[in-house]
C-alpha cells in the first residue's frame, strides 16, 4: 500500500516541474509587451474573470509587460434593452447612433474598464483605466461601410462607429515604464473631438503593432481556429490564411479576430494568438507551455 508522504511528495515533484518548465519562458519574455485582448462570455462570469485577472497580474510580476483591451458587446446589449430599445447590427457591426454611443462608451468605460481596474488593484497588481480618447491614445475615422450584393454596392450609415487611424503608444510606454498594466476601452477619437465606437479586437491588433509587442493574445469563446472536421489548428501561418477565408473555415465572428492578428504581424508582433479565455488559466498555459492549448499565428 502506497504511504500518505509518497503521494505528497509526488504533488510537490509535479508542481516543481511546472516551475521548471515555465522558466524558458519567463527568462525569454522579460521585459516584453503582452497585449491581451479580453471579451466574451469569460469577462461576464466573475470567477473566470478573476482568473484572468490573477494570469496578468502574475505576467507583470514574473517581468512582461501585460497590456489589455477589452470589449463589452453583450453587457452593451443588456443596457440598451434595459433602456427599452433594440440593439442594431449590419453584418455583424453595431449600428451606432449618438443615444447608443453614449451607452457605449457608459458601459465600456465606466462600468467595464472601472471593473477590471479594481478587481486588478485588488487582486495584487496595479493597474490604470484608460480610453482610447486619454491622452490621444487612439486616433479614429467613422467607417465608410459598403455592403456588397448582386454585383452592386449599398453604402450603409452605421453611426459613430470608427475605424483606428493611429495609436500614439506614448502613454503605455510611460505606464509600462512604472511598473502599471493598462486597460483600455476601446473607443477612440478623430480630430474634431467626435467619439467612435471601434471593435476591440481591431484595437488591440493595433495596439500591439504600435508597442511592438512580443505576442497578441485574443481570448475568444471557443479553443481557436478549428479546422474543417472540427479539430484544433494548433499552428497557423498567414499565408494559409486566405485559403481559410474562401473556404469558410474561417468566418463570421473569427475574421475580425484574425484579422487583428494579421495586423499585429505587420506592424512587427512576433506572434498572435487565439485562445478560449472559459479555460482557467488559459494564458499561462498558452504563455508557459511547450504546446499551449490554442491557435498560434506566425509569419
Amino acid at each position: 500500500m502506497e504511504k500518505r508522504g509518497e503521494n505528497g511528495s509526488d504533488e510537490l515533484n509535479r508542481r516543481a516541474q511546472v516551475l521548471v518548465e515555465a522558466l524558458p519562458y519567463i527568462r525569454q519574455f522579460h521585459d516584453k509587451t503582452m497585449v491581451i485582448k479580453y471579451g466574451g462570455a469569460a469577462m461576464k462570469e466573475e470567477a473566470l474573470l478573476e482568473a484572468v485577472m490573477l494570469d496578468v497580474i502574475l505576467m507583470r510580476y514574473v517581468g512582461m509587460r501585460p497590456v489589455i483591451v477589452h470589449g463589452g458587446g453583450p453587457q452593451i446589449d443588456e443596457l440598451i434593452r434595459k433602456m427599452g430599445l433594440e440593439p442594431r447590427f449590419v453584418d455583424g457591426l453595431r449600428v451606432t447612433d449618438e443615444q447608443t454611443m453614449k451607452m457605449v462608451e457608459m458601459v465600456l468605460v465606466g462600468q467595464i474598464n472601472a471593473h477590471l481596474v479594481s478587481t486588478i488593484n485588488r487582486l495584487g497588481g496595479s493597474a490604470v483605466g484608460l480610453s482610447g480618447k486619454d491622452g490621444g491614445l487612439i486616433r479614429a475615422r467613422k467607417i465608410n461601410y459598403r455592403r456588397k450584393g448582386d454585383g452592386s454596392e449599398m453604402e450603409i450609415d452605421l453611426g459613430q462607429v470608427g475605424e483606428v487611424v493611429k495609436v500614439d503608444a506614448r502613454l503605455l510606454h510611460t505606464l509600462e515604464e512604472a511598473g502599471f498594466i493598462p486597460c483600455i476601452a476601446p473607443i477612440g477619437a478623430d480630430e474634431e473631438g467626435r467619439t467612435y465606437n471601434i471593435n476591440a479586437d481591431s484595437v488591440a491588433g493595433e495596439v500591439a503593432a504600435a508597442l511592438g509587442a512580443e505576442k497578441l493574445i485574443l481570448l475568444s469563446d471557443t479553443d481557436g481556429i478549428l479546422g474543417r472536421s472540427g479539430e484544433l489548428i494548433s499552428t497557423l501561418y498567414r499565408e494559409q490564411i486566405d485559403s481559410l477565408i474562401r473556404e469558410g473555415v474561417i468566418a463570421g465572428g473569427m475574421l475580425p479576430k484574425v484579422e487583428a492578428c494579421l495586423r499585429a504581424l505587420e506592424g512587427g508582433v512576433s506572434k498572435a494568438h487565439i485562445v478560449n479565455g472559459k479555460r482557467p488559466h488559459s494564458l499561462l498555459l498558452e504563455i508557459f507551455t511547450e504546446k499551449g492549448i490554442g491557435t498560434e499565428i506566425l509569419n
